[in-house]
């Protein structure tokens, strides 16, 4: 019985909504045609008024939408991500890319790259650890222990072991391996400890040790068996496996001159982590005005290759410049064994009757250099004395020698052609004969020029590192085709300065003997301080290149942040 009841009662609900639904409808329609239809021929009576309304509905949805972006500002911050392609403008051939033999500039950035030692300067221009996770000296500053850093990795997944650091000093001793990296480990012994650890029996004390262990490591397991007199013609230079920040994916030549283009990947087994920049691009440039035309067009994100006197050429609101000093000096280095600067006086004449000042009013803003050591780097009570100009007196002395001919020799880079136009037409006026000559930077230029001393006369730039270190430069166990005593110098005094103020660690004691050498050298002249360097580096406004705070020991130590720097943007919530 209930049943039909409710079925009823449903029916009646139904047909009440139904009803009332009709009812709605038609009162709806009945207030639209008498309130809006019937009085839309009215409105141009009200037309002010209905535009009033309609403008403030207008600003008050801007302010809104204003408000809803002012709001996401404040909550969220444009960020470097990953990503992205980075293209850096080099100056130089790139020959090889194996580190050992870095000669150009373009070869140095490729070798900082793609390849770790195991210290490194850190972003404040000290030394710090890399490969290595310590190391430390007995106390005695002759056999000093370094233990790596945990689950090191080659680029290709192998592990980076003792072994590779081993065979890597033992490559570089090599007589037949030609190296810049060869005098740090003169005469030193490496060998593997019971703990797996390497150790350096150096032959000497040398307090500073750690500076001299930034050498690059190379791969055992894939050099080992390759001859060291063939090293740099091996397929590993032209396609290395790596430790670095990145990892060589493939080479490019771009036409039949020399340029190339190198393209990098991140690599995933770099120590510090892996880069937010995916692809680095080194394009590797002839010509300075090749690398300005790349700035100016965009076609190359960055480059250090440029004079701060190129600023004005490049002007551009897309372009910033910014310059850092780094440690490394230009001198006229003096050939004290060879041809006729052999003969003291005539070096001496050079000395005095050599105008400095004149020659650095040529080249802008650059920082003079007097002294091998830069004065940040030692701070000395008093420094001794330099000669005074003496023209005539120089003159003099150049006419009474029977050698006169003098070959300078540079390299066609920055400053260095007209420095050499400059400092030749100064010999010519104190009666040299002078024959300039101008060579391209680059391994053949270390082999044929640097190596064999084939010089009179040598303007050159060299690293001063981050404490002083005068063995390398000036010691005579240097001078020799793998040494980089570009002087020739040899002094039995100076040895003993040096090998004594590398042996202490006394401040004080460190201080007074370098101040002797600096006696001496200034007495014999194998060289004449020009400028320290300063790097203009140009970069896209829209990247992220190396942090203001990092400090420059050299060139390529730009990169010791590489792996923040930034191509791609994202936008990021803040941190509450």
């Amino acid at each position: 019985m209930k049943t039909p009841f409710k079925k009823r009662g449903q029916q009646s609900s139904r047909q009440r909504l139904h009803l009332f639904s009709e009812q709605a409808a038609l009162s709806g329609e009945r207030h639209i045609k008498e309130n809006f239809l019937k009085r839309l021929p009215h409105i141009g009576d009200v037309r002010l008024f209905v535009l009033e309304w309609a403008l403030i509905v207008i600003a008050l949805f801007m302010l809104a939408v204003t408000q809803s972006l002012w709001f996401s500002d404040s909550y969220s911050v444009e960020a470097y991500t990953y990503g992205g392609t980075y293209t850096e403008a080099t100056l130089g051939k790139v020959s090889s890319l194996n580190p050992l033999f870095a000669s150009t500039n373009s070869e140095k950035v490729l070798s900082k790259l793609l390849f770790s030692g195991l210290t490194t300067s850190d972003s404040s221009g000290h030394v710090g650890n890399a490969l290595a996770k310590s190391v430390r000296s007995d106390g005695s500053g002759k056999t000093w222990t370094v233990k790596l850093r945990d689950n090191l990795k080659w680029s290709d997944g192998e592990p980076l072991t003792s072994e590779d650091v081993i065979f890597t000093a033992n490559l570089i001793k090599n007589p037949n391996v030609v190296s810049n990296y060869s005098s740090n480990l003169n005469r030193v012994q490496v060998s593997e400890n019971a703990s797996g650890e390497i150790v350096f029996e150096l032959p000497a004390v040398y307090s500073e040790f750690a500076s001299a262990l930034d050498f690059p490591i190379l791969p055992k397991h894939i050099l080992e068996n390759v001859d060291p007199s063939t090293l740099l013609e091996s397929s590993f230079s032209s396609s290395p496996v790596s430790s670095g920040p990145f990892s060589h994916n493939a080479s490019q030549v771009v036409g039949s001159t020399g340029e190339s283009m190198i393209y990098l990947s991140a690599n995933e087994h770099y120590y510090r982590g892996e880069p937010k920049i995916e692809n680095f691009v080194v394009h590797a440039y002839l010509t300075t005005d090749d690398i300005k035309s790349a700035i100016k067009s965009g076609s190359a994100t960055a480059t250090a290759e440029l004079l701060p006197t190129d600023s004005k050429e490049i002007s551009s609101k897309t372009i910033y410049e910014k310059q850092t000093k780094i440690n490394s000096g230009v001198f006229l280095f003096m050939n004290t064994r060879n041809g006729a600067l052999k003969n003291k006086s005539l070096r001496k004449a050079i000395q005095s009757g050599l105008d400095v000042n004149e020659v650095r009013s040529t080249i802008g803003d650059e920082q003079p250099l007097d002294y091998p050591i830069l004065k940040s780097q030692l701070e000395l009570e008093t420094w001794p004395e330099l000669p005074a100009l003496d023209v005539e007196s120089a003159r003099n002395i150049v006419s009474s020698s029977e050698e006169k001919t003098l070959n300078l020799v540079t390299i066609n880079t920055g400053y260095f052609p007209s420095l050499a136009e400059d400092i030749s037409g100064q010999l010519e006026s104190l009666g040299f004969k002078v024959n300039l000559q101008t060579y391209d930077p680059g391994q053949e230029f270390v082999v044929n020029v640097i190596a064999n001393r084939s010089y009179d006369l040598l303007i050159y730039e060299i690293e001063l590192g981050a404490n002083p270190d005068l063995l390398v430069y000036y010691h005579s166990s240097q001078a020799n085709q793998s040494g980089l005593n570009l002087s020739n110098y040899n002094s039995s005094i100076a040895d003993d300065m040096i090998l004594s103020a590398r042996e202490t660690a006394d401040l004080n004691q460190k201080k007074q003997k370098y101040e002797a050498f600096l006696k001496r050298w200034i007495e014999d002249a194998p060289s004449i301080g020009l400028y320290q360097v300063n790097m203009s580096y140009y970069f896209d406004k829209n990247v992220k290149p190396f942090s203001e705070d990092v400090t420059l020991v050299s060139p390529t130590d730009r990169f010791v942040d590489v792996k923040y720097w930034g191509v791609e943007k994202t936008r990021k919530n803040r941190t509450p």
